[in-house]
Protein backbone atom coordinates (compact mmCIF):
# COMPACT_ATOMS: atom_id res chain seq x y z
CA UNK A 1 0.00 0.00 0.00
CA UNK A 2 1.41 3.44 -0.90
CA UNK A 3 1.94 6.15 1.69
CA UNK A 4 -0.83 8.15 -0.01
CA UNK A 5 -3.22 5.19 0.41
CA UNK A 6 -2.25 4.87 4.06
CA UNK A 7 -2.89 8.56 4.64
CA UNK A 8 -6.26 8.29 2.93
CA UNK A 9 -7.22 5.26 5.07
CA UNK A 10 -6.23 7.10 8.24
CA UNK A 11 -8.32 10.09 7.18
CA UNK A 12 -11.37 7.88 6.51
CA UNK A 13 -11.10 6.12 9.85
CA UNK A 14 -10.63 9.39 11.70
CA UNK A 15 -13.55 11.00 9.91
CA UNK A 16 -15.75 8.05 10.80
CA UNK A 17 -14.97 8.58 14.47
CA UNK A 18 -13.29 5.20 14.88
CA UNK A 19 -10.82 4.74 17.73
CA UNK A 20 -9.33 1.87 19.71
CA UNK A 21 -11.24 1.24 22.92
CA UNK A 22 -9.26 1.19 26.16
CA UNK A 23 -9.22 -2.14 28.09
CA UNK A 24 -12.22 -2.40 30.44
CA UNK A 25 -10.06 -2.61 33.56
CA UNK A 26 -7.99 0.43 32.70
CA UNK A 27 -9.51 3.94 32.63
CA UNK A 28 -9.04 5.75 29.35
CA UNK A 29 -6.35 8.43 29.58
CA UNK A 30 -6.25 11.40 27.20
CA UNK A 31 -3.16 11.61 25.02
CA UNK A 32 -0.78 14.35 26.15
CA UNK A 33 -0.61 17.44 23.94
CA UNK A 34 2.98 16.82 22.71
CA UNK A 35 2.02 13.41 21.30
CA UNK A 36 -0.98 14.90 19.51
CA UNK A 37 1.23 17.58 18.03
CA UNK A 38 3.74 14.99 16.84
CA UNK A 39 0.94 13.12 15.04
CA UNK A 40 -0.28 16.30 13.39
CA UNK A 41 3.15 17.22 12.04
CA UNK A 42 3.68 13.74 10.57
CA UNK A 43 0.97 14.32 7.96
CA UNK A 44 3.19 13.69 4.97
CA UNK A 45 6.46 11.88 4.31
CA UNK A 46 7.68 14.60 1.96
CA UNK A 47 6.95 17.87 3.74
CA UNK A 48 4.35 18.95 6.28
CA UNK A 49 3.04 22.39 7.08
CA UNK A 50 1.62 23.55 10.40
CA UNK A 51 -0.79 26.41 10.96
CA UNK A 52 -1.66 28.64 8.02
CA UNK A 53 0.29 30.78 5.57
CA UNK A 54 -0.97 34.08 4.24
CA UNK A 55 0.27 37.26 2.61
CA UNK A 56 3.24 38.68 4.52
CA UNK A 57 4.63 35.30 5.60
CA UNK A 58 8.12 34.25 4.61
CA UNK A 59 10.56 31.38 4.97
CA UNK A 60 10.99 27.76 3.92
CA UNK A 61 7.33 26.86 4.46
CA UNK A 62 6.37 29.53 1.93
CA UNK A 63 9.01 28.38 -0.54
CA UNK A 64 7.75 24.81 -0.33
CA UNK A 65 4.21 26.06 -0.96
CA UNK A 66 5.36 28.11 -3.95
CA UNK A 67 6.86 25.02 -5.58
CA UNK A 68 3.47 23.25 -5.36
CA UNK A 69 1.48 26.19 -6.77
CA UNK A 70 4.07 27.16 -9.39
CA UNK A 71 1.65 26.04 -12.10
CA UNK A 72 -0.93 28.68 -11.13
CA UNK A 73 0.76 32.06 -11.74
CA UNK A 74 -1.80 33.33 -14.24
CA UNK A 75 -1.52 33.57 -18.02
CA UNK A 76 1.92 34.58 -19.25
CA UNK A 77 3.38 34.79 -15.76
CA UNK A 78 5.89 32.83 -13.69
CA UNK A 79 5.82 32.59 -9.90
CA UNK A 80 9.06 33.41 -8.10
CA UNK A 81 10.18 30.62 -5.75
CA UNK A 82 11.65 33.03 -3.22
CA UNK A 83 10.01 32.23 0.12
CA UNK A 84 8.10 35.53 0.18
CA UNK A 85 4.30 35.33 0.38
CA UNK A 86 3.36 38.40 -1.64
CA UNK A 87 0.37 39.24 -3.88
CA UNK A 88 1.55 36.93 -6.67
CA UNK A 89 1.77 33.95 -4.31
CA UNK A 90 -1.65 34.76 -2.86
CA UNK A 91 -3.14 34.84 -6.37
CA UNK A 92 -1.44 31.52 -7.24
CA UNK A 93 -2.84 29.92 -4.09
CA UNK A 94 -6.29 31.23 -4.99
CA UNK A 95 -6.06 29.71 -8.48
CA UNK A 96 -4.90 26.39 -7.01
CA UNK A 97 -7.79 26.44 -4.54
CA UNK A 98 -10.30 27.23 -7.28
CA UNK A 99 -8.91 24.48 -9.51
CA UNK A 100 -9.65 21.91 -6.80
CA UNK A 101 -12.97 23.28 -5.57
CA UNK A 102 -11.64 24.77 -2.34
CA UNK A 103 -12.55 28.10 -0.78
CA UNK A 104 -10.38 30.51 -2.79
CA UNK A 105 -9.31 32.96 -0.09
CA UNK A 106 -5.59 32.85 -0.86
CA UNK A 107 -4.79 31.63 2.63
CA UNK A 108 -3.04 28.27 2.72
CA UNK A 109 -4.51 26.26 5.57
CA UNK A 110 -5.50 22.65 6.31
CA UNK A 111 -7.73 22.17 3.25
CA UNK A 112 -5.08 23.49 0.89
CA UNK A 113 -2.29 21.47 2.49
CA UNK A 114 -4.38 18.29 2.57
CA UNK A 115 -5.00 18.63 -1.16
CA UNK A 116 -1.26 19.03 -1.73
CA UNK A 117 -0.60 15.94 0.41
CA UNK A 118 -3.01 14.00 -1.81
CA UNK A 119 -1.17 15.19 -4.91
CA UNK A 120 2.42 14.52 -3.90
CA UNK A 121 4.52 11.41 -3.47
CA UNK A 122 7.02 10.79 -0.69
CA UNK A 123 9.89 12.19 -2.79
CA UNK A 124 7.95 15.48 -3.20
CA UNK A 125 7.16 14.90 -6.88
CA UNK A 126 3.55 15.36 -7.97
CA UNK A 127 1.48 12.20 -8.31
CA UNK A 128 1.59 11.97 -12.09
CA UNK A 129 5.23 12.80 -12.83
CA UNK A 130 8.60 11.46 -11.71
CA UNK A 131 12.27 12.36 -11.67
CA UNK A 132 12.94 9.48 -14.07
CA UNK A 133 10.66 11.05 -16.68
CA UNK A 134 12.48 14.35 -16.40
CA UNK A 135 15.96 12.89 -16.84
CA UNK A 136 16.87 10.54 -19.67
CA UNK A 137 20.50 11.68 -19.59
CA UNK A 138 22.13 10.36 -16.41
CA UNK A 139 21.18 9.26 -12.94
CA UNK A 140 22.84 11.99 -10.89
CA UNK A 141 21.75 15.21 -12.65
CA UNK A 142 25.35 16.26 -13.18
CA UNK A 143 27.09 17.92 -16.09
CA UNK A 144 24.57 20.64 -16.89
CA UNK A 145 24.87 24.40 -16.78
CA UNK A 146 24.04 24.38 -13.05
CA UNK A 147 24.93 22.07 -10.18
CA UNK A 148 23.17 18.72 -9.91
CA UNK A 149 21.06 19.76 -6.89
CA UNK A 150 19.87 22.90 -8.66
CA UNK A 151 19.01 21.03 -11.86
CA UNK A 152 17.00 18.50 -9.87
CA UNK A 153 15.23 21.26 -7.92
CA UNK A 154 14.35 23.07 -11.15
CA UNK A 155 12.95 19.84 -12.56
CA UNK A 156 10.72 19.49 -9.50
CA UNK A 157 9.19 22.90 -10.18
CA UNK A 158 8.71 21.90 -13.83
CA UNK A 159 6.83 18.78 -12.72
CA UNK A 160 4.45 20.76 -10.51
CA UNK A 161 3.74 23.07 -13.45
CA UNK A 162 2.98 20.03 -15.59
CA UNK A 163 0.72 18.66 -12.84
CA UNK A 164 -1.30 21.89 -12.89
CA UNK A 165 -1.48 21.80 -16.67
CA UNK A 166 -2.58 18.16 -16.63
CA UNK A 167 -5.39 18.92 -14.19
CA UNK A 168 -6.56 21.87 -16.29
CA UNK A 169 -6.71 19.59 -19.34
CA UNK A 170 -9.08 17.13 -17.73
CA UNK A 171 -6.49 15.04 -15.88
CA UNK A 172 -5.55 13.23 -19.06
CA UNK A 173 -1.99 11.85 -19.02
CA UNK A 174 0.77 14.06 -20.40
CA UNK A 175 3.60 12.25 -22.15
CA UNK A 176 7.08 13.48 -21.22
CA UNK A 177 9.72 12.47 -23.74
CA UNK A 178 12.65 14.11 -22.00
CA UNK A 179 13.82 16.79 -19.63
CA UNK A 180 17.22 17.49 -18.09
CA UNK A 181 20.32 17.15 -20.28
CA UNK A 182 23.96 17.46 -19.40
CA UNK A 183 26.05 19.55 -21.79
CA UNK A 184 27.23 16.35 -23.50
CA UNK A 185 23.71 14.90 -23.76
CA UNK A 186 22.46 18.18 -25.19
CA UNK A 187 25.23 18.21 -27.76
CA UNK A 188 24.54 14.61 -28.74
CA UNK A 189 20.91 15.38 -29.63
CA UNK A 190 21.73 18.63 -31.38
CA UNK A 191 20.21 20.86 -28.72
CA UNK A 192 20.60 24.63 -28.73
CA UNK A 193 23.74 25.94 -27.08
CA UNK A 194 21.66 27.81 -24.49
CA UNK A 195 18.99 25.10 -24.09
CA UNK A 196 17.03 25.29 -20.85
CA UNK A 197 17.19 21.52 -20.73
CA UNK A 198 20.70 21.93 -19.31
CA UNK A 199 19.25 23.82 -16.32
CA UNK A 200 16.51 21.32 -15.52
CA UNK A 201 13.85 23.86 -16.50
CA UNK A 202 12.55 22.12 -19.63
CA UNK A 203 10.44 19.18 -20.76
CA UNK A 204 9.61 17.89 -24.24
CA UNK A 205 6.05 16.62 -24.53
CA UNK A 206 4.57 14.01 -26.82
CA UNK A 207 1.21 14.59 -28.48
CA UNK A 208 -0.67 12.16 -26.24
CA UNK A 209 -4.45 12.44 -26.48
CA UNK A 210 -4.35 16.24 -26.36
CA UNK A 211 -2.21 17.04 -29.41
CA UNK A 212 0.82 19.28 -29.64
CA UNK A 213 -1.10 22.53 -30.13
CA UNK A 214 -3.44 22.01 -27.20
CA UNK A 215 -0.43 21.38 -24.99
CA UNK A 216 1.31 24.52 -26.25
CA UNK A 217 -1.78 26.65 -25.64
CA UNK A 218 -2.34 25.27 -22.14
CA UNK A 219 1.29 25.83 -21.20
CA UNK A 220 0.75 29.60 -21.48
CA UNK A 221 -1.39 29.53 -18.33
CA UNK A 222 0.86 27.36 -16.18
CA UNK A 223 4.14 29.16 -15.64
CA UNK A 224 6.09 28.23 -18.76
CA UNK A 225 8.11 31.12 -20.11
CA UNK A 226 9.41 29.18 -23.11
CA UNK A 227 6.99 27.31 -25.37
CA UNK A 228 8.10 25.92 -28.72
CA UNK A 229 5.85 23.79 -30.89
CA UNK A 230 4.62 23.00 -34.41
CA UNK A 231 5.80 25.53 -36.94
CA UNK A 232 8.94 26.39 -35.00
CA UNK A 233 12.04 24.79 -36.58
CA UNK A 234 12.67 21.30 -35.24
CA UNK A 235 9.51 21.20 -33.15
CA UNK A 236 6.84 19.71 -35.40
CA UNK A 237 7.10 16.40 -33.54
CA UNK A 238 6.88 17.66 -29.96
CA UNK A 239 5.95 20.58 -27.74
CA UNK A 240 8.79 22.04 -25.70
CA UNK A 241 7.97 23.84 -22.43
CA UNK A 242 10.37 25.47 -20.00
CA UNK A 243 10.70 27.95 -17.18
CA UNK A 244 13.55 30.37 -16.61
CA UNK A 245 14.33 33.97 -17.40
CA UNK A 246 12.72 35.89 -20.25
CA UNK A 247 9.83 34.76 -22.38
CA UNK A 248 9.80 33.21 -25.84
CA UNK A 249 6.74 31.47 -27.23
CA UNK A 250 6.67 30.21 -30.80
CA UNK A 251 4.34 27.58 -32.22
CA UNK A 252 3.16 29.28 -35.43
CA UNK A 253 1.09 26.34 -36.61
CA UNK A 254 -0.88 26.61 -33.35
CA UNK A 255 -1.40 30.37 -33.54
CA UNK A 256 1.24 31.04 -30.89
Amino acid sequence: MTSRSVRALVSVLTGAGLALAAPAAVPAVASPAPAAAATATAADACYSWSGTLSEGASGEAVRQLQIRVAGYPGSGSQLAIDGQFGPATKAAVQRFQSAYGLSADGVAGPQTFNKIYELQDDDCTPANFSYDELNNCNSDWSGGKVGAATARANALVTMWKLQAMRHAMGDRPITVNGGFRSVSCNSAVGGAANSRHMYGHAADLGAGSQGFCALARAARDHGFTEILGPGYPGHDDHTHVAGGDGRFWSAPSCGI
